[in-house]
Formats: C-alpha cells, structure tokens, sequence
C-alpha cells in the first residue's frame, strides 16, 4: 500500500519521483536518458514530444538536409549522423523503408546504445537484417535489434505508436513486462 501511496504522490507532483534501490547514483541531469530517434517520420515527431515530456533528453538523427532542416524548423534538435557516444541511450529507428538503414543501425550497435530497435511488421521479414549482414555486423549484433518495438495495444496511428514504443522503453527500463501484468519485478519480490 505504501508503494501505491506514494506513486500517487508522485503523480500529483506532491513526491519526486524514487530512485530504485537497484539503480546505480542518480547521474546528473546532463545525463540522464536519452532517447534517439531515427529519421524524421510522422511516429519520430510525436515519439521525440513525449519522451520529452517523460524526461528523456531527445535527438533525431536525419542524414537528409531537407528533411533534417524541416525537423529543426519544428523545433527539433537534429544530428546528421548517428552519435559515436550513445551509451545508455535508446534509439529507435522509425522507417524501415530508408537507403540509410544499415549505416544507422550499425552505428547505434557500435555506440553501446542501451537498447536499438526497427518498427516494423514482424510478419514481414526484416530488411534490417540484410542491410547489417551486408556492412559485416556480427550476427550477435543484430540480434540485439529488437523488432517489433513498443507495446502491443493495437497501435495504428502516429501518436498510437509513438505511445506503444515510449511505453515499451518505460516498462524495459524499469525491467517491467508492461501491459497489465502489475507483479512485482523480480528484483522487488
């Protein structure tokens, strides 16, 4: 009860928000969580606003000029290129569909992100796979390559996928199953 008292302090911003006890130091602000969203997409504007609002530090990575500089008029802070330094961040690519999918996918993979995942049907095969097979990324490698991201909730639209990816990277953050499981985390047991 007193875990549920005090996630509604928290909610109503009477608390701030725990530290778990199985986390390291709180890391200064500067660093906290950082979610990295890869190419400019309907589902990256959206995922970029609300992982914002959830305390997230966001980039988007858009090689192409018009559209990276369409973003910035958007108000977005664009890179052209996928950091070399992503240690611990989240990076979710938003078009399966793009030339630049292999290079973008090998150097999350090569910057230690924390997690790296496609959105995309996971009826159909993966390009990803090919495209990382071709630059000679180690089969471990891409096997950290989740696909599909986020929740299952029936997403369908922009916002409804950027809610079902945001609230997939929430729950494996907080090494939670998500859904409507609410039992306790292995470690909390």
């Amino acid at each position: 009860m007193a875990e549920e008292s005090d996630a509604c302090s928290v909610a109503h911003g009477a608390a701030p928000a725990p530290v778990p006890a199985s986390s390291p130091a709180p890391a200064p602000a500067s660093a906290g969580r950082t979610l990295v969203a890869v190419f400019a997409s309907p589902v990256s504007g959206y995922l970029l606003r609300y992982a914002a609002d959830a305390g997230y530090r966001t980039v988007l990575v858009e090689p192409d000029p018009s559209r990276a500089d369409a973003a910035r008029m958007a108000g977005f802070p664009v890179l052209g290129a996928v950091p070399g330094d992503l240690e611990g961040a989240d990076v979710v690519v938003t078009d399966h569909h793009r030339g630049e999918l292999g290079a973008a996918l090998r150097d999350a993979l090569a910057g230690k992100a924390r997690w790296v995942g496609i959105m995309g049907n996971p009826h159909h095969a993966g390009p990803h796979v090919a495209a990382l097979e071709s630059l000679g990324v180690a089969p471990g490698d891409i096997a950290r390559v989740h696909r599909p991201v986020g929740l299952n909730i029936g997403s369908r639209t922009p916002p409804e996928i950027a809610v079902a990816t945001l609230a997939g990277l929430l729950a494996d953050r907080n090494n939670r199953p998500g859904g409507f499981d609410h039992a306790p985390a292995a470690s909390a047991r």
